[in-house]
């Protein structure tokens, strides 16, 4: 009988590129690749954008005395503390600022819109956690690791045509 070679044809290899991690897991820590800092616009901010169900936030950062301000209308503005009225909510904005140990080193002002003040507050914990990472990369690491720049995408799922609600059912009848 003749045997044939049955051998999966050899896939290429990619190209490898120059990076900052090191190939051994000797001694060495493995980390992460910093990119460059973005420059702040022509301004001065830092711009970040948070979403979570409907709301949406946009923050703006620069370095300061740690004022954190949320705008309402055109020219006025409020504090956090004046805007949540949960704690919950108020720890959620400053939590980026915690765990970089930027409290006090920036100053971050915010508009919202839409949602009520839960996501709200969440939508403001994911912009300034995006404005830092622009402002700081070497912040990234930090802030992913504690789950600041990941979008949460849960919404709220659609009523269906024909029943009183996304998953409610009118009441069957068997007789």
């Amino acid at each position: 009988m003749n045997e044939q070679n049955t051998a999966a044809p050899a896939i290429p290899a990619r190209p490898s590129a120059p990076s900052a991690m090191p190939t051994s897991m000797g001694d060495a820590p493995m980390t992460r690749p910093v990119a460059a800092p973005e420059p702040p616009d022509a301004h001065g901010w830092w711009w970040g954008t948070g979403r979570r169900k409907t709301a949406v936030s946009r923050a703006r950062i620069r370095p300061g005395n740690g004022e954190v301000k949320i705008q309402v209308a055109r020219g006025k503005y409020k504090s956090v503390n004046e805007y949540f009225t949960e704690a919950r909510d108020r720890a959620d904005v400053a939590s980026p600022l915690k765990v970089t140990q930027l409290t006090g080193k920036l100053d971050i002002v915010a508009r919202l819109d839409g949602g009520g003040y839960m996501g709200q507050a969440q939508a403001m914990r994911l912009a300034i956690s995006r404005a830092i990472k622009k402002y700081d990369p070497s912040m990234e690491g930090v802030l992913r690791d504690h789950g600041f720049l990941t979008r949460d995408a849960r919404e709220v799922e659609r009523k269906k045509p024909g029943q009183p609600g996304a998953r409610r059912r009118f009441q069957f009848s068997k007789r």
